[in-house]
């Protein structure tokens, strides 16, 4: 990658085109790496350097969809001046956050380019190669990448479950746009194409494994393009067909009755036995939270404060419920609401919404960055996603280069004629 700044000439269309395929690596490093796309990311910053123009970026971060972001990072610094955690755990507990500081550069350089959807083809193309090589590690646990010691997950090669649902969920639901709209045009094949695309992410998700937040998530996801895309008479079709496909992917994957099962299964036994199973301690976690929220309601405990409070909070032993410690809530808006309180909560929703709004018009880009706000809201009611790195990253690109696209289409219906590097 640091070859490919390296080689920029001193044509502006040389420039951006680098920065665009390191955008593409970025994207195709996603489902693999976490340390490649932290320093694909840095490296595609300086890239962009070369190309940016101070006074129109400047004008750009005026937008509430630039100012959002930077309002939350802002906040979370702020935050680190009244919290009573050490130095070392304020700012850890900072990072998570700075990767909203990448919208606006997204939003200003995808604006400009005429490549923002490469960054999505490469995103769908590896996460395609993930599912072959989810398929070889279900037959062969031992062709997993993950470091023996890590919970092993079954069809997962690196990272986990929840991580691999989140992206062959999005590029399942996304996926539809296009295939609907071929099938409109009369381009079967094509048609056809994307539809076995998106069957083997379902496939994977009913007969390997899927994350219960991904089958919260699609539901909701799902209604959206119906309500969007389709009419009134096709979605009774397809919730029709929708109930009895569910019903007999349930009955034919065991894989999928597991995952199912187990939400009244660890909720009965957090209840009768006071272990800590996954959903018992989201709800001991959120209990506690609203507790500590509760107590400093405007600006919050601060910045790294969550941990120390469930220390403080902890009651009997760590093998019990109620005596387990954590840093993350497993839930977004109370994760900034123990840290920075109402404020924070209020520019976090301010955030997604004016997200949300930029994506209301017709077309690819907007009907992806609009899954991608969704899932991440919907997603976040059970994780702090935002914040976590892998979904967080999704996020941002999703939204960053969709957004950008957006915004070109909107300048260019302003402007017909407008060139694009």
């Amino acid at each position: 990658m640091l070859s490919v700044v390296a080689s920029a000439r001193t044509d502006p269309f040389a420039r951006m085109l680098n920065v665009d395929l390191i955008a593409v690596l970025v994207a195709l490093l996603l489902p693999w790496s976490t340390s490649g796309v932290g320093i694909g990311m840095a490296i595609w910053l300086a890239g962009l350097a070369t190309t940016l123009e101070l006074r129109p970026f400047l004008r750009s971060l005026q937008r509430p969809i630039c100012v959002f972001p930077i309002a939350l990072v802002a906040l979370a610094v702020i935050g680190t001046l009244w919290s009573d955690a050490a130095w070392g755990v304020r700012l850890h507990a900072l990072s998570p956050a700075t990767k909203l500081l990448f919208l606006p550069f997204l939003f200003y350089h995808f604006e400009r380019s005429a490549r923002g959807m490469w960054v999505f083809i490469a995103f769908l193309v590896s996460c395609t190669l993930m599912t072959a090589a989810s398929w070889m590690v279900a037959i062969d646990p031992g062709l997993t990448l993950k470091v023996p010691g890590e919970p092993m997950d079954r069809g997962i090669f690196v990272k986990n479950y929840i991580d691999q649902s989140q992206e062959f969920l999005l590029c399942t639901v996304v996926l539809a746009f296009p295939i609907i709209t071929l099938l409109r045009e009369g381009k079967i094949r094509h048609a056809l194409l994307l539809t076995l695309v998106a069957a083997n992410f379902v496939v994977n998700m009913v007969f390997v494994v899927v994350s219960r937040t991904a089958l919260v998530t699609l539901p909701v996801m799902l209604a959206v393009f119906a309500m969007a895309h389709l009419k009134w008479r096709t979605n009774v079709l397809l919730f029709a067909a929708a109930i009895i496909l569910g019903a007999l992917a349930w009955t034919v994957s065991p894989q999928l009755q597991a995952t199912t099962e187990k939400f009244t299964r660890d909720y009965r036994i957090y209840k009768e036995l006071n272990q800590p199973t996954s959903i018992g301690l989201r709800l001991e976690f959120w209990e506690k939270s609203l507790r500590f929220f509760a107590e400093a309601p405007v600006i919050g405990h601060g910045t790294g404060s969550t941990r120390g409070l469930f220390e403080a909070a902890a009651t009997g032993p760590a093998v019990l419920a109620q005596g387990q410690v954590i840093g993350n809530p497993h839930n977004q808006t109370l994760n900034v609401a123990v840290q920075w309180g109402t404020v924070g909560v209020v520019i976090l929703y301010a955030m997604w919404l004016s997200h949300f709004s930029l994506f209301r018009g017709e077309g690819l880009a907007a009907w992806i960055g609009l899954m991608v706000v969704l899932q991440n809201m919907v997603s976040s009611l059970f994780n702090s996603h935002l914040f976590d790195f892998h979904e967080g990253w999704m996020y941002v690109l999703g939204v960053g280069v969709a957004g950008g696209m957006v915004l070109c289409a909107g300048s260019e219906a302003e402007s017909p004629g407008t060139v694009r590097a």
